[in-house]
């Protein structure tokens, strides 16, 4: 069933529970998306980064919005870190139900310019809009962007930028990063500027940068208004982790059907884990 942003996280939001966006990059880990939250009963999101857009093609999407139509529970397509119009009018003509535009690079103003014009846009064909305040870190081993010092959200900012922009959702910057942390950095969430900015808001908040983070803080984070928590490099490291171990104990294999199987069951291991985490197990009956 597919849904969009808006509808989706209204219920969570409403529920107490959280919805894990997991980054798509190949057919393999949107099976592996699709059948772990079915066999949980659990609502999704299948995110797409424009990057990732480039390399599967439009055609691909096409793929993605009929599983989701297919599903037997709810799912968005979302685009993940839009970085300009362009990746926005592409995503919606895509079929995409969500899309998230990021100006938390340009300077506050600019930024509340940018995705209120998204914002217009979006809307008129009932597409939700995504924007982020503050910046993520990026541990260098991601390209969903990112900056190297991160700025955290600035809870004075955040009921300005929601009335003037109309978006959905906000993503807030509390100290995660992209990528997989290095084995000697422990990232630690500024739990008291999420509770501070959802004192003050209403809509449903965003965690980028969900891998590798404590489980207690990302379900801490779950309580104090975060309904979206994007993951990416938790899933896609454990599935091709998965394939060089296949390739390893089997160097003449060759066929798809053969090797994938098994990696796609460990990537759903990730992926039940996190919507067990999250509260998102038999949410789907709320729809």
């Amino acid at each position: 069933m597919l849904i969009n942003m808006k509808e989706l996280l209204s219920i969570a939001k409403k529920n107490q529970f959280a919805v894990p966006a997991f980054n798509i990059g190949s057919l393999e880990i949107l099976k592996a998306v699709i059948e772990g939250a079915e066999e949980l009963n659990a609502p999704v999101i299948l995110e797409i980064h424009p990057t990732e857009i480039e390399y599967l093609t439009d055609a691909f999407a096409e793929t993605v919005k009929r599983m989701a139509y297919e599903a037997k529970v709810p799912v968005v397509i979302h685009l993940d870190h839009g970085g300009t119009k362009a990746d926005i009018i592409r995503a919606i003509n895509c079929g995409f139900t969500s899309v998230m535009i990021d100006g938390s690079t340009l300077s506050y103003e600019e930024n509340v310019e940018l995705t209120k014009e998204v914002s217009e846009i979006a809307h008129s064909v009932n597409v939700s809009v995504e924007g982020e305040i503050g910046t993520i870190g990026n541990t260098g081993l991601s390209f969903e962007g990112g900056t190297s010092e991160i700025i955290y959200a600035d809870p004075r900012q955040a009921e300005d930028f929601i009335q003037r922009t109309n978006v959905d959702t906000l993503a807030v910057a509390i100290g995660t990063a992209h990528g997989l942390y290095p084995k000697d950095f422990k990232p630690k969430l500024n739990l008291d500027i999420l509770r501070e900015i959802n004192n003050i808001t209403d809509i449903p908040l965003v965690l980028h940068g969900g891998s590798g983070n404590p489980d207690e803080e990302i379900a801490a984070a779950a309580k104090l208004g975060i309904c979206k928590v994007n993951i990416s490099s938790d899933v896609k490291s454990v599935f091709f982790n998965a394939v060089k171990k296949y390739m390893k104990e089997n160097p003449d294999e060759y066929e798809p059907n053969q090797i994938f199987p098994s990696c796609i069951l460990e990537a759903k291991k990730v992926i039940k884990h996190k919507l067990e985490l999250l509260n998102t197990v038999n949410k789907a009956d709320l729809y």
